[in-house]
């Protein structure tokens, strides 16, 4: 062999194990993850703990109801290998963004996630249509006007898609996500499932500790600002006496107050729970001359930090907020 030859056969040998840890390290190159709310974030942050770090799109105390996209979302999603989000009825606002800027990446809808139990919408007797901050006021009419313009508007879907708001909904959508994980990322699909593994037994105990939390107060009805609970209703068998449709924004008018004051007398509401985004002024506003009293829920974390705890401490939270409220109430 010419030393020409030996020298390049030398060369080989030593730039080969880099070489193929260059080729390994590429492989296994954590994919961009970025989801659409806080609480499927903190799934999502749970099962990819140790891995990497998913993006979060409606950040803070913004709502995915009334959210518009920023320049830094548009980014996030252009780069994106993975993009879950709940689905067309929640996150209106990325239909069309994931349309034009989220063509190379995988888009998981969880509302399809396979074992998840959706329920119906409620409209109709107890329960007025939504009314998500855009503006409207339902009228004296409740259900119907602009306030049923406002809800067909949007839900597109049939159902509620406050999935979250069920453990075993929360399981359901997790193996989904470990699942997507593990087919994009290979390499790191045993920390995803060891990731799903100790998530699972979170829930079930975050479950046991939530029926025994609201246990005492099962039986005591109480009215909601945003119908948006009725899976962790259906899953812990609280009493829901219905909703009444108020903007963030706008105070009531006389008759309309009038209707909302008779409804919570006749419904026997021990309680009326609002959202973070309700000011303490318009809340006493819509309680005065009444005995019920007031409570706050935040279906969608808007007050919590984005991360894999979230999901833990908007559950307890909701849990508490019933229990300390409707006790206080009795």
């Amino acid at each position: 062999m010419s030393l020409k030859n030996s020298l390049l056969l030398t060369s080989a040998l030593i730039f080969a194990p880099s070489m193929l840890l260059a080729a390994g390290t590429a492989h296994a190159e954590v994919p961009n993850v970025v989801v659409s709310i806080k609480p499927i974030h903190s799934l999502v942050a749970s099962i990819m703990q140790g891995v990497g770090e998913p993006k979060l799109i409606v950040e803070g105390a913004a709502s995915p109801h009334t959210y518009s996209m920023k320049p830094s979302n548009a980014s996030a999603l252009e780069k994106a290998n993975v993009v879950f989000w709940v689905g067309h009825g929640l996150e209106a606002f990325l239909e069309k963004p994931l349309e034009s800027l989220g063509t190379h990446a995988k888009i998981v809808e969880l509302e399809d996630a396979p074992g998840l139990e959706k329920l119906k919408f409620r409209e109709g007797g107890a329960f007025e249509a939504h009314d998500h901050g855009d503006g409207h006021e339902a009228g004296a009419e409740g259900a119907e006007g602009h306030a049923h313009e406002a809800g067909h508007h949007h839900h597109e879907s049939e159902f509620d898609l406050h999935l979250w708001l069920d453990p075993a909904n929360a399981k359901a959508m997790a193996a989904e996500i470990e699942k997507t994980l593990a087919d994009a990322d290979p390499a790191n699909a045993a920390t995803y499932k060891t990731n799903l593994d100790a998530l699972n037994i979170r829930l079930e105990a975050l479950d046991k500790s939530l029926v025994e939390t609201v246990a005492p107060i099962k039986d005591k009805p109480f009215i909601v600002f945003h119908d948006a609970y009725q899976y962790f209703e259906h899953r812990y068998d609280v009493k829901v006496a219905g909703s009444i449709t108020v903007s963030p924004e706008t105070l009531p008018g006389a008759a309309r107050l009038k209707q909302i004051h008779e409804k919570i007398v006749e419904l026997g509401a021990t309680c009326v729970f609002a959202e973070p985004q309700f000011e303490p002024k318009l809340v006493n506003v819509v309680l005065e001359g009444t005995s019920a009293k007031s409570g706050t829920l935040d279906p969608e974390a808007a007050t919590l930090e984005a991360g894999p705890d979230l999901y833990f401490q908007l559950m307890e939270s909701i849990g508490t907020s019933l229990k300390t409220c409707l006790s206080n109430g009795s």
